[in-house]
């Protein structure tokens, strides 16, 4: 068992929900297979994390929900995607891209993402067509982002925190940790604003963990005057489902003519997984059997249109 953990929770006897994370196992993880710089493990980290409370919340161990911060910044568009019981995985598209600190001495995750795009979020509850929604950047912090998100793609008004703490010198994540909390339709204005009293010490909290308080005394410190009651738990963790039997789907629906190719000109292919960097080889002999059972199909659909 890892020491990263995600917890349910209530406030107020149910009038707020409420989520809280810490995974510094699964950023260090990401961190290490992708060889990330410094401020893209702070904007994988905080996207990752957020991605994996939104993984716990489906209902089915099928269901998947993919999260694509497309913010226009030099970092490229970063995607994870979630799971039951906090499973993730991810990856940012210029994963070495690192850049001065900013004005306030920390790293410029918000100039590194951008905040000239969208962020997008797609449902994969095994329907025919997967549910998608979009939203305006605000600000590249991720953590502003996903919240402006919930509360305009999901009328839920949302106080969201995400925080990764890097080792100034070998960039090793020190913390790791997020926390959500949204309204129930029954919610009182005083309960929001005995919430949103805390936002000041609520941005501490990956401070602490990088002092080795644990995740429950964070919150009871927090919110026992709110009538914290924490619920059940998990042990979320970064996690790649690829396989050699999905890529053969990729390279089989490439068509027969680009697998001749590539059996002719390259007597092979090398597929590698965006996620975890995993890299699969085909030899010819591979891509002649692909070959056959693409015609294999291409015939069998002919067969069936006649």
């Amino acid at each position: 068992m890892n020491g990263d953990k995600l917890i349910r929770g209530l406030l107020f006897g149910g009038e707020l929900k409420l989520m809280a994370i810490t995974g510094r196992e699964l950023v260090e993880f990401a961190k290490q297979i992708h060889g990330l710089s410094r401020v893209a493990t702070a904007a994988l980290g905080r996207t990752l994390l957020i991605t994996s409370m939104m993984g716990d919340q489906l209902k089915s161990e099928d269901d998947r929900v993919s999260a694509i911060v497309k913010g226009g910044g030099p970092l490229g568009n970063i995607v994870c995607t979630g799971k039951k019981h906090g499973i993730v995985k991810g990856y940012v598209e210029n994963p070495t891209l690192e850049l001065p600190l900013g004005p306030d001495g920390k790293l410029d995750v918000s100039m590194a993402v951008g905040w000239f795009g969208e962020l997008v979020v797609v449902r994969d509850m095994g329907l025919k067509e997967p549910y998608t929604a979009r939203c305006q950047m605000v600000s590249g912090e991720i953590a502003e982002d996903f919240a402006n998100y919930f509360t305009v793609s999901e009328q839920q008004p949302t106080l969201l925190y995400l925080g990764v703490r890097l080792d100034a010198g070998t960039g090793d994540v020190r913390a790791a940790g997020g926390l959500l909390i949204q309204a129930m339709p029954d919610c009182r204005t005083e309960s929001i604003d005995a919430v949103m009293a805390k936002v000041d010490d609520i941005k501490q909290i990956s401070k602490r963990l990088e002092k080795a308080e644990t995740i429950e005394d964070v919150l009871h410190s927090l919110f026992d005057d709110c009538e914290l009651g924490l619920l059940e738990e998990q042990w979320p963790r970064f996690s790649c489902d690829c396989s050699g039997e999905r890529l053969e789907k990729v390279l089989i629906s490439l068509g027969i003519e680009e697998l001749s190719d590539m059996k002719e000109k390259d007597h092979g292919a090398e597929l590698k997984c965006s996620f975890c960097s995993k890299t699969y080889r085909f030899s010819e002999d591979d891509l002649g059997a692909l070959i056959t059972e693409a015609s294999t199909k291409e015939h069998d659909r002919d067969a069936d249109t006649h």
